[in-house]
């Protein structure tokens, strides 16, 4: 870990790409007096201002709410999605988690369903169209009833809840060398299969959402668990397993 109190001198990595077409390229930075107390992405500030100064293309990457909320930044650092630190987004990782004279290699996502479109970017919006294929609910629930009246089990609403804390932010993907996106998927299956008010197009809602994630280029699950550990909420492949039960069965259904 690095020292709290002194500033670090780092070496950066960082894949540069014009757009989607061009080849693209490792580029060296020297960092000196990173404060310990940085957030990744204010460092990377940090150097796109000297950059600038010198008249240089800033290095692209995405970020909006920095509060671990948004699921934008998308970062590989040393080879982990989002960097070292378990269930933290890169705009929520600080410097003090790496060490004075440390080599750190900062990548896009890698996965063809995730175009690069330039440097540090890259285009997620398949997961949009994953949503817009299913991840919705269509029937009239009507006004918002009482919480406490809703028939619910206690079990449900938290697995529900659990699910739907996933953001969005392709880590999965990134980190499953298949570039596998059922974490994702599942999760959003699982939030709305989970309550009564998703139940009713449930079947069709599995069927929409797996076979446009097939469509669009996702690897199959390799079953090692690595979106599981790089997750930055957290979110346990045990959605996986339901979202395949409920998929064999939607599909067992079709069939009669």
């Amino acid at each position: 870990m690095g020292n709290n109190t002194q500033s670090m001198n780092i070496h950066l990595k960082v894949w540069r790409q014009k757009d989607r077409l061009d080849k693209g390229h490792m580029e060296d930075h020297k960092m000196d007096n990173v404060s310990p107390d940085m957030s990744f992405l204010e460092m990377l500030d940090v150097l796109n201002e000297k950059l600038v100064r010198e008249g240089k293309d800033a290095i692209a990457f995405d970020h909006d709410c920095r509060e671990g909320i948004c699921g934008m930044c998308s970062l590989m650092i040393n080879g982990q999605a989002h960097g070292p630190e378990s269930e933290t987004t890169t705009c929520q990782l600080h410097m003090r988690k790496f060490k004075n004279g440390d080599t750190i290699v900062v990548e896009p996502w890698r996965a063809r369903a995730f175009p690069v479109e330039k440097d540090l970017m890259v285009d997620r919006s398949a997961f949009d169209e994953i949503i817009a294929a299913g991840g919705f609910v269509s029937v009239n629930t009507g006004n918002a009833q009482d919480a406490n009246c809703l028939p619910i089990s206690k079990e449900n609403a938290d697995l529900a809840m659990d699910a739907a804390a996933c953001i969005g932010c392709g880590a999965c993907v990134a980190s499953c060398k298949n570039a596998s996106a059922m974490l994702f998927v599942s999760a959003k299956v699982s939030q709305l299969a989970l309550l009564p008010q998703g139940q009713v197009e449930a079947e069709e809602r599995v069927q929409a959402m797996v076979n446009k994630m097939d469509e669009l280029g996702f690897g199959n699950c390799t079953n090692e668990a690595e979106c599981e550990a790089s997750c930055p909420k957290g979110i346990n492949i045990s959605n996986i397993a339901r979202m395949n039960r409920d998929f064999l069965k939607a599909s067992v259904i079709a069939k009669k």
